[in-house]
């Protein structure tokens, strides 16, 4: 077996595509929902259902009402949100996962962290680094102006003016926005949202590692419960569906989105729809379709769908499309490249595309023969309106005749519907759904690391002085046995072991996010106490003059 990096196919304007700078390469995934989940996607005003399945990068808003929970995961790590919390990503990519936390409470569990890796939480009154591989609980409270951080397993830092050490099975609190103060205490027996995040770990840990694809492809944890794996010659290892009904096609239960930098991106309807639609290719092996998701790469890249779109000139005449034609796709074949319609670099297209193949060499990337073209129902077609409209592809799907198929021409290069279009046609939904209080919304957070470009203008760099404990070898965190967990968060009713939280009320006009100020400094006091027993004498001795 032969490896083989596509090259060279992006030449002309590679130059001006690497200037463009390239998306990031892995997502969050927003892979469980309890309760009313809403969702305010990057560059929108407007707030939706949030749907599982739904990418999520910089920028994305999310809230969980009262009552709701939610789980996202990126690669191994999870993040799980409680009742009434807000989160938002400032930054995701290959090396930093910074989430704004401005009310609510999270917690994450981090299974592998590679030497250039970090995670970030940001909330109104301080920053929080997690340095190790183990499982975390922040807890912020922007009205009380309290931030808890709980460490389980692992080693946390807090950034308040000062750095703080949060090592495992201690809980430190911030008290304060100008000035914080900082304690910490032993960890409070759990309430129920750690018991439900402890209960999911346990779960995800009681799977089978991945043998086949990465630990860090997002959406690998769902494939061994809802299908199998078996070895295909020519092909490797090849992932089948198992719970899918007759002439079932690989793009055809759910709907399309314009997600920010991709452009369209396919959302699955299925509890395991995603990592088969976002990497690797699909292949009608025996009679049914088989997922062959390639070589383990160590960093899997992400892609908004895999799929050709067909179109050309008189393609859909005749058709049931209506005004405004249609649109069709089917999914891409092993060894196809994918040439993205987005800007990136060469670089982004060779790691995209890395396959494994036997003596195939693609050069000509503008003459392939896509083998899934020819396979009966694996194109499928909606009319341009349900298209745009993000409606459900399987009640909206249209037949596409032999003869149509046959002059149609296909490319991954040109995408069906401009974004431009895409925007002007967004749909807006008319269902009321929960969003947060705007006061939440525009409540400040403190960072320690600066947001790229796009959240940029919304955070200053911390000017702490930040001092971090050697860094030791650890292993992958697993979570301890449910009976007897090492660790155990605060509970939210425990209210004695906070401290007590100050009554000034927060600016009106202050900017959407806030670096730490300097912490106050506890011998700024001593002088007064010193100076006190010095006048004791001279009043003495003034008193018995005046009896003289």
């Amino acid at each position: 077996m032969n490896r083989f990096w596509l090259a060279g196919i992006l030449a002309a304007g590679a130059l001006h595509m690497w200037a463009q700078g390239d998306p990031p390469s892995r997502v969050a995934r927003l892979n469980f929902l309890e309760g009313p989940v809403s969702l305010q996607a990057s560059g929108h005003d407007d707030w939706t259902a949030a749907a599982p399945n739904y990418p999520l990068t910089i920028g994305d808003h999310l809230w969980a009402d009262e009552g709701a929970r939610a789980e996202l995961h990126v690669g191994s790590t999870a993040i799980r949100m409680g009742s009434h919390t807000a989160l938002a990503f400032l930054n995701l990519d290959d090396h930093m996962t910074q989430v704004r936390l401005s009310d609510g409470s999270i917690s994450i569990t981090i299974r592998n962290l590679a030497p250039d890796e970090g995670y970030e939480v940001d909330t109104p009154n301080c920053a929080v680094s997690l340095l190790r591989p183990g499982a975390y609980r922040i807890d912020a409270d922007p009205d009380r102006q309290v931030t808890s951080v709980t460490t389980r397993a692992g080693e946390a830092e807090i950034t308040a003016g000062a750095a703080l050490p949060v090592h495992p099975q201690q809980t430190a609190f911030v008290t304060g926005a100008d000035q914080p103060a900082t304690e910490v205490n032993a960890a409070a027996p759990p309430d129920d949202f750690d018991e439900w995040w402890m209960e999911r770990d346990a779960q995800f840990a009681r799977r089978p590692p991945p043998r086949y694809v990465s630990p860090d492809m997002v959406g690998y944890e769902d494939l061994d419960m809802y299908g199998v794996w078996r070895d295909v010659p020519g092909y490797g290892p090849v992932w089948f569906p198992t719970a899918v009904p007759a002439g079932w096609a690989p793009y055809h239960n759910g709907h399309w989105v314009w997600v920010e930098p991709w452009g369209w991106t396919w959302v699955d309807d299925a509890p395991w729809g995603f990592a088969p639609f976002h990497y690797g290719r699909w292949a009608f092996i025996g009679g049914v379709w088989g997922w062959v998701p390639g070589p383990v790469a160590p960093h899997p890249v992400y892609a908004p769908a895999l799929v050709a779109w067909m179109g050309g000139p008189g393609f859909g005449v005749g058709m049931s499309f209506g005004v405004g034609g249609g649109i069709a796709w089917f999914a891409l074949g092993p060894r196809e490249p994918f040439i993205p319609a987005y800007a990136v670099s060469a670089v982004y297209v060779n790691r995209v595309n890395v396959v494994e193949v036997t003596h195939i060499n693609v050069v000509n990337v503008t003459n392939i023969t896509y083998v899934n073209r020819t396979v009966p129902g694996a194109v499928v077609a909606v009319s341009r309106t349900d298209f745009v409209a993000a409606r459900p592809v399987a009640r909206a799907a249209v037949v596409v005749p032999p003869a149509a198929l046959a002059r149609a021409t296909v490319t991954t290069r040109e995408v069906p519907v401009t974004r431009q279009e895409a925007l002007a046609a967004r749909p807006v939904s008319a269902a009321r759904v929960a969003r947060p209080p705007a006061a939440i919304m525009n409540r400040p957070v403190v960072t320690k690391a600066a947001p790229p470009a796009a959240t940029r203008e919304l955070a200053r760099p911390a000017a702490a002085q930040v001092n971090r404990p050697a860094a030791q070898a650890a292993p992958a965190y697993r979570p301890p046995a449910q009976q007897t967990p090492s660790y155990r968060p605060p509970a939210q009713q425990n209210e004695a072991a906070r401290p007590a939280a100050p009554q000034a009320q927060p600016k009106q006009n202050e900017p959407a996010y806030r670096p730490p100020a300097a912490q106050s400094q506890p011998s700024a006091a001593k002088p007064e106490s010193k100076t006190k027993p010095a006048a004791k004498p001279k009043e003495k001795e003034k008193k018995e003059k005046e009896e003289k």
